[in-house]
Order: C-alpha cells, then structure tokens, then sequence
C-alpha cells in the first residue's frame, strides 16, 4: 500500500482550499440574494454570477486541496481533458441547482430539488477531479466513506441554497459561508479518506500533466476570478440603493443657498 499524504505542504493547503471555498460560497450566497430581489435579465444574470462563483469556488477548493495530495513511491500527474470537464460539471450543475431555486414557484420543492443537484454535481465534481490522478498503481475507493462525502455534499448545498434564500444580514452570509466552507472541506477529505492505493513502482513516464504545470496556474486564475468579481458584487449598488440614489437627486423646492 503506497503512503498517503494528504498534506505535503503541511496546513498550507487544507487553510487555503478552506478559504477558497468560503469565498466562493460567501460570493455564491450574495448573488442568490441579490438575483432574488432583481428580475428579468438581471435576475437571470446574478443567478449565472451565484453558480459560477460556487462553481469554481468549489473547484478551487478540491485542487489547492490536491496540490498537497502525495503518495510514497509513486509520482502524481493529472489528466487535463477530465479535469477542465469536473470544472464544467461543477459550474453547470450548480447552476442548474441555482436556477430551480430562483426561479422555482414552491420554495421546499425547489430547496430539495436545487439541493439534490448541486449536492450530486459538487459530489461528481470530486469523483471526476480523483478519476484524473494518474500514479504507478491502482486507486480504490471504500464505499461507505464515499456514500458519506455524497451525502455531506447533498446536505452541505442544501444548507447553502436555503441559506440563500433566507439570509439577508451580511453578517448571517458570512457566517453561512464558513459553514458552507467548511462542510465542502469536509466533503472533500471524507472522499480523500476512502481513497486507497496499491502501488506497483515504475520507471514508466505518466501521462498528464504536474499540479504545478497545470492546475497551480487554472487555481490562481480562478481565485483572481473569484476575488475580482466579490469587489465587483461587493461594489455594485443593490435596488434598494439605487432607489435610494434615484429619490435623492429628484429636485424638492429650492434649496437655500
């Protein structure tokens, strides 16, 4: 059985991976409020900013967090075409989930079915990352422990949606987001704990690239995004504001000189 390190780097990775998730999810929870108090285009518009920004914050996570990801006796490459498809699956299938809350006439329904989805998406997202590791040797999985990161992820993207809808205090959304970072954390390392490895050493070259050559760059990208649009959300006015705004420039009688 080959070693597992699941933080070569020490608490580096596991710290950043959290932050990253908090962030996206943090970022993903004041769109879905903003979307819900917009409509038309605009609502349509947050919606896309809220899934992405969950989306790729969920991304993000799983790789910083696969950056410290190490196994005695055996390199580490990552296949490049499945890994950009787990970052579809994860923006599309979280927005799916986004859509049927935001747009969805019956509340519970929608919570349970946006939930579901993004749940599964977040949870299929992982599972295809992990299908991308290449190493000298064969990866199995115990099923109980990957039943449980399922189902943390299906209770964790419940949370937030219902958080999403319900939240309005910037204060409750950040506390919304640590928890929401946190169970995405939890997620991940409980499907990380069912990995095992049989190891067969290899002169072979891997196929696929380094973390480093490939998926260090695609996270910073990603995290510039992330922070880029959080300034941008977190500077544009809400309706509130702006009819706040509009009001105070409508002329009252003649102001004294």
């Amino acid at each position: 059985m080959g070693h597992l390190d699941h933080a070569t780097f020490g608490w580096l990775t596991p710290v950043l991976s959290y932050v990253m998730a908090c962030i996206g999810a943090a970022l993903g929870l004041r769109c879905t409020v903003r979307a819900l108090g917009a409509t038309g285009r605009s609502r349509r518009n947050w919606l896309i900013t809220a899934a992405s920004a969950i989306g790729t914050g969920i991304w993000t996570m799983h790789f910083v967090a696969m950056l410290g990801f190490g196994v005695s006796g055996t390199d580490i490459r990552y296949d490049v075409p499945l890994t950009i498809a787990s970052l579809l699956v994860a923006v599309l299938v979280v927005c799916a989930g986004v859509f049927a809350v935001g747009y969805s006439r019956d509340r519970n329904r929608a919570l349970f079915l946006g939930g579901l989805t993004t749940g599964l998406g977040v949870a299929s997202m992982h599972y295809l990352g992990m299908a991308a590791v290449r190493l000298h040797g064969h990866v199995s999985y115990d099923p109980a422990l990957v039943g449980l990161s399922v189902l943390i992820a299906v209770v964790a993207a419940t949370a937030a949606l219902w958080a999403g809808l319900n939240i309005k205090s910037p204060v409750a959304v950040t506390v919304a987001s640590l928890i929401m970072g946190a169970a995405v954390s939890s997620m991940h390392y409980t499907g990380m704990f069912a990995v095992s490895v049989r190891v067969t050493p290899s002169s072979q070259v891997l196929p696929g690239a380094t973390a480093m050559q490939f998926i260090f760059p695609l996270a910073v990208g990603l995290g510039s995004y992330l922070f880029l649009t959080s300034a941008f959300v977190a500077l544009s006015p809400t309706t509130g504001e702006r009819e706040a705004s509009a009001s105070a420039q409508r002329p009252v009688g003649s102001v004294p000189g």
